[in-house]
């Protein structure tokens, strides 16, 4: 007895909106990005991780085992490496669990989220933009901490601002709050007391 053929709609080449969805993520790769990231990896790295061939489809095979991504990530990190074994492998839970060691690895290293690529991004090339973005944001990253790990040009990523949390005084803080406050329509710092904001009445 044959069997109905379930899910078989997914295999296909895409079309429809599917398809409308994957041109517009593809549309959002950068070429010339593409340019930077290769010469910034390939000097991070060494000639032994090689160039891709030029375009999309060359760049995620260079990077789609993982490799090239921790020994990126590895040449940033002073002193204990993050990714200890780097070996590449046909097999594609291997290449995947390299992938993800990339990441958490980024993300130590202070790679935000919202910047980061999820595996089957690349592995299955979902959204390459993706992993331009998180790759520039560790290149960002890179020259802002001023390690001596870069080996980039300065003008290939832009700086990430500096946080200084800690350089306001106290009364600093509580001049800063009566300013708020003020904008508020309240001289009484940022204190909402005897501002109407048409509470429900209490009926006790």
């Amino acid at each position: 007895m044959a069997t109905k053929g379930v899910g078989m709609a997914n295999k296909g080449p895409s079309f429809g909106l599917s398809r409308q969805v994957q041109d517009k993520i593809d549309s959002k790769y950068d070429s010339e990005l593409e340019q930077i990231l290769v010469e910034w990896i390939s000097r991070q790295c060494g000639s032994e991780v090689g160039k891709p061939e030029a375009g999309k489809t060359g760049f995620q095979t260079w990077l789609k085992d993982g490799c090239v991504l921790c020994e990126l990530i590895n040449s940033l990190f002073t002193g204990n490496k993050p990714v200890k074994k780097i070996a590449s492998s046909p097999a594609a839970f291997k290449q995947m669990e390299q992938i993800s060691q990339f990441l958490n690895a980024s993300e130590k290293y202070g790679v935000t989220k919202t910047d980061m690529f999820q595996t089957v991004d690349l592995w299955e090339g979902k959204d390459l933009a993706a992993v331009q973005r998180t790759l520039s944001a560790l290149g960002s990253l890179a020259i802002t901490k001023e390690e001596g790990t870069y080996k980039g040009e300065a003008n290939w990523f832009f700086k990430k601002a500096q946080e200084n949390k800690r350089d306001f005084s106290d009364d600093q803080m509580k001049a800063g709050k009566n300013v708020i406050g003020l904008q508020m329509g309240s001289n009484q710092g940022a204190s909402q007391e005897g501002m109407s904001y048409g509470r429900p009445r209490q009926i006790m």
